[in-house]
């Protein structure tokens, strides 16, 4: 991942409607919520809820995908997993291995804070 693509999420994450939306959907696995549902359960109208969810898909956090007359949406883990690598590729000069108090490899080089 490069500076601007995490900075394109980053804007697309900066609403707070916009991050519980991505939250709905990561609560919600690979089953994903059509487009009413998300809309029903965050309380939020259908013309200000179709502005999100495009920002969300523009930025691929989000799919999206045709099924009859409704639009399902899911998080794409894969692409926040990138952005978090990418934060904490640098984590103890690329060392984590020498701060374990505040950083420890759990195999992927991306560094997680070890929980008291």
């Amino acid at each position: 991942m490069d500076t601007s693509s995490a900075v394109k999420i980053f804007e697309s994450l900066s609403s707070g409607i916009r991050l519980d939306i991505y939250r709905l959907l990561v609560r919600a696995g690979p089953e994903g919520r059509v487009a009413g549902e998300i809309g029903t359960e965050l309380g939020v109208p259908p013309t200000n809820l179709s502005f999100h969810l495009k920002a969300l898909t523009q930025s691929q956090l989000l799919s999206v995908t045709q099924e009859g007359r409704f639009l399902r949406y899911r998080a794409q883990l894969g692409l926040m997993q990138d952005l978090v690598a990418y934060l904490t590729a640098e984590c103890c000069s690329g060392h984590p291995e020498l701060c374990p108090e505040t950083c420890q490899p759990p195999g992927s080089g991306v560094c997680h804070p070890i929980s008291s």
